[in-house]
């Protein structure tokens, strides 16, 4: 072995001795993975769980009741009856997600044809609920009325039926979803945090110095780090997947475990070099801190994993596409969710890589300068 490989090799080692005796970023790194990753999956809900409803019926009738009596747990509450005279005061004081006004003569109005007008109120503070529960309720009403009418076994003639296939995740269960992506999400956070702090404990204990006066050049330091800490994080990463996600929450993971790692390293080696160059740019671990705080926001937020990418501005879609995160949540997606081989995900993974190379390019001019600037 020659001695640049050598020296990357040593000086990883002694990263991963010093991160072993670092007790904080120890217990961060076993929280990040476990119960951060089991907390947010069980806690943070997309589907309508236990919503609030209450009902104000004006018709008393066979169909008002069957209406009621549809709104079922777990999706709903046990549906209150309210008058008519309390429902602003119910939805003002935040009582209710969904409050539902029957107006007087529905049942008549149906068995004679005509179309009466059901009033829904929504509570769309909570922006998630009010989309998906109105959707729900919706459909509720429907099949309720076309149930009534006899409809629904077949005495009317339609003319096409819609059959849904929901795939990968038949249930439509968000902690399937928040599992998977908490760690992906985790992942980012982690690379930066300890590439990023790797760097400023060097310069905080003065063993950049020590470095200085060794035969080795900046790009070893940093490869050294780079491989160093994202072994760490891909190691948290399987087994957080394996006990975690496929043990603790039941989430089955449909794709190869060794593609993902292979594109997760791939990742790594990106937002690393980040973490590095955002730490030449800090000089202490407040600052660092505080600098990598709104990056983990753009990364994480506008990655596509949260929020789909097409629903946002085209000039904010072309900026996040220089972003790795965004392709890594894509290739990441396709892998662990629908399965995708390397066949598939490659140009993810060629496109990170890129990425990567230019962080790496950047973070090496910075590091050159710092360590120039300590002599």
């Amino acid at each position: 072995m020659s001695s640049g490989p050598r020296n990357v090799l040593r000086l990883g080692i002694k990263e991963l001795y010093s991160l072993a005796r670092d007790p904080v970023l120890m217990g961060l790194i076993l929280y990040t993975f476990t119960f951060a990753i089991y907390t947010v999956a069980n806690g943070v809900r997309t589907e309508v769980r236990n919503a609030a409803v209450a009902v104000v019926d004006e018709d008393r009738s066979v169909l008002s009741t069957r209406i009621r009596g549809a709104l079922l747990e777990p999706q709903f509450q046990p549906a209150e009856m309210i008058s008519i005279n309390a429902l602003d005061r119910a939805m003002d004081s935040g009582a209710f997600s969904f409050v539902i006004d029957i107006p007087p003569g529905l049942q008549a109005d149906v068995l004679a044809g005509r179309t009466p007008t059901i009033q829904l109120n929504v509570d769309a503070t909570a922006m998630t609920l009010a989309g998906n529960g109105a959707r729900y309720i919706q459909n509720v009403i429907q099949a309720e009325v076309t149930g009534f009418l006899g409809r629904a076994e077949g005495a009317g003639e339609r003319s096409a039926s819609l059959t849904v296939r929901v795939k990968f995740n038949p249930n439509l269960e968000a902690s399937w979803f928040m599992a998977v992506m908490q760690i992906i999400n985790n992942l980012t956070i982690m690379a930066v945090i300890l590439s990023g702090a790797a760097v400023i404990r060097e310069r905080e204990h003065g063993t950049i110095e020590h470095l200085l006066v060794m035969p080795v050049t900046p790009a070893e330091i940093m490869l050294a780090k780079i491989w160093a800490n994202g072994l760490v994080i891909v190691a948290a990463a399987v087994l957080s997947l394996h006990l975690v996600v496929q043990g603790l929450l039941a989430v089955p993971v449909a794709g190869s475990t060794a593609v993902f790692v292979l594109g997760a390293s791939v990742y790594l080696f990106a937002v690393t070099s980040l973490g590095i160059m955002l730490s030449t740019i800090a000089t202490t671990m407040p600052q660092f801190g505080l600098l990598s705080i709104p990056v983990f926001v753009v990364l994480n937020l506008l990655s596509g994993g949260m929020t789909p990418l097409e629903s946002m501005p085209a000039g904010l879609q072309t900026i996040m596409m220089a972003s790795p995160a965004t392709h890594f949540v894509k290739f990441a997606q396709a892998v662990l969710f629908r399965d995708a081989g390397l066949a598939i995900v490659w140009p993810d993974l060629l496109v990170v890589a890129a990425i990567g190379g230019t962080f790496f390019s950047l973070a090496l001019i910075r590091f050159r300068a710092t360590m120039a600037a300590a002599q």
